[in-house]
Parts: C-alpha cells; structure tokens; sequence
C-alpha cells in the first residue's frame, strides 16, 4: 500500500513541480527500496525448492 501511495504521489508531484528534483529524487529512491522489499518478502514466501 505505500508503494500505490508512493507511486501516486510521484505522479502527482512530477506533473506539478517538476523542479522540485531533490523531492521526485528522495521519492523515487524510496519507491524502489519499497519494490525490492516486496520483491525479497515474495522470493521468501514462495521458495524455488519443494520442502
């Protein structure tokens, strides 16, 4: 869910304040530490061996 309101707040300041880079830089980063994180909690849940 904060990835979605990440993503959407992205969206929404990089069509208003595109000069605003440090913010859109300091967001983006974080929406993909988000994605990684959600990506490591999937691979954890689902492993590729049978137990």
């Amino acid at each position: 869910m904060e990835h979605a309101d990440l993503d959407a707040t992205v969206d929404r300041l990089d069509g208003l304040m595109p000069q605003d880079e440090l913010l859109l830089r300091r967001l983006k980063k974080r929406r993909l530490a988000l994605r990684d994180q959600i990506a490591r909690l999937e691979r954890a849940m689902d492993p590729k061996e049978p137990a």
